[in-house]
């Protein structure tokens, strides 16, 4: 058993560069140098995922970094295989950080006849031997029931206050947040209420599953600059056609959207580069494509200083709600951004 048990990195091959950048973060916050746990996650020739860890883990407190992005079962099978590796190393504690919740959309039964899969990689998980979570925007706030263990679910908006205020500053009185739908009006109004912005939404009916027959601005935004929030972009479609809605018929100024999770599949890319959208801010949670990376109208921030901070607070017993405020966020964010 350690003299002192410290906090240990080990990531999984979705996103190395967030991995990498909470490394980072931490080492800066603690002083001393924290870096990721040698091992490595490879596929035999059919598939099959092995992991091996080249360290001694016996008694540490392990954090798996690891989003279950696209491709989301490779990536949900390389954190459960980790977690059942340190189980087996006699790890003290393991905690899963996921950024991105895959199949969080799968939260109830819709129809008859279909899995609440949430549910069931909450299962999975807790049967691999993760003993915590710590993630970020769930898509649906129960999931965090499915879990006998605990959930630490932080949110993006006290990041997007910072950033708001940071690049609108001098114009926040022409600024209104926009609900693409009326499912996500909480999420709108909580970032309205950060940076003391009006609030509108986008009601959208359909005629049948996934074809829109009509959209409608609920609220005033003309002459404004509208900021869409909604957690997950995946196509683009619904967002570009609010964006388009909000300038053709609520005569906004211009529309800026702020998601934390892009996944941005499809044709999510071209769709937003040829949309009346002036710019896409998303999150680092899932890890960009060469197609991300190079569209002008995509600008992301990070998320490693929050999450390096939260791991520090789980390690050494203090507060996580505290990452809530984005009062608590500044001096993290420090050199960033100035409000």
């Amino acid at each position: 058993m350690p003299a002192q048990i410290e906090p240990k990195l080990i990531s999984g091959n979705a996103n190395l560069p967030i991995a990498k950048a909470i490394a980072r973060r931490m080492s800066m916050h603690r002083g001393m140098q924290v870096g990721l746990v040698d091992a490595r996650v490879e596929r035999f020739n059919d598939g099959e995922i092995f992991v091996e860890v080249f360290e001694n883990v016996r008694g540490e407190d392990m954090f798996i970094i690891q989003p279950t992005s696209n491709p989301a079962n490779d990536n949900l099978m390389e954190l459960l295989i980790i977690s059942d590796a340190l189980r087996r190393s006699s790890a003290s504690r393991i905690t899963a950080i996921i950024p991105y919740f895959g199949y969080a959309r799968q939260d109830r039964r819709t129809k008859a006849r279909t899995p609440i899969t949430a549910k069931l990689v909450a299962n999975m998980m807790v049967e691999a031997g993760i003993e915590r979570i710590l993630t970020m925007d769930l898509h649906a706030a129960q999931i965090q029931g499915f879990f006998d263990i605990p959930v630490d679910n932080l949110y993006a908006s006290p990041v997007f206050a910072l950033d708001v205020m940071h690049n609108f500053k001098g114009n926040m009185d022409k600024v209104t947040v926009v609900s693409p739908d009326v499912g996500g009006v909480a999420r709108a109004r909580d970032l309205a209420q950060r940076i003391g912005a009006g609030l509108a939404i986008v009601d959208k009916r359909r005629s049948k599953p996934g074809e829109i027959a009509e959209m409608t601005v609920i609220g005033d935004v003309e002459g404004q600059t509208c900021l869409i929030v909604d957690d997950i972009c995946d196509t683009a479609g619904t967002l570009c056609k609010a964006a388009d809605l909000l300038v053709e018929k609520g005569k906004a100024k211009e529309v800026h959207s702020y998601i934390t999770h892009g996944v941005l599949s499809g044709p999510a890319v071209e769709r937003i580069t040829n949309s009346s959208m002036k710019q896409l801010v998303i999150t680092d949670s899932i890890a960009a494509t060469p197609a991300v990376e190079a569209c002008p109208k995509i600008r992301v921030v990070p998320t490693a200083p929050v999450f390096a901070q939260a791991i520090l607070n789980v390690w050494n017993g203090t507060s996580v709600s505290s990452l809530f405020d984005q009062e608590t966020l500044m001096p993290i964010y420090e050199g960033m951004y100035t409000v």
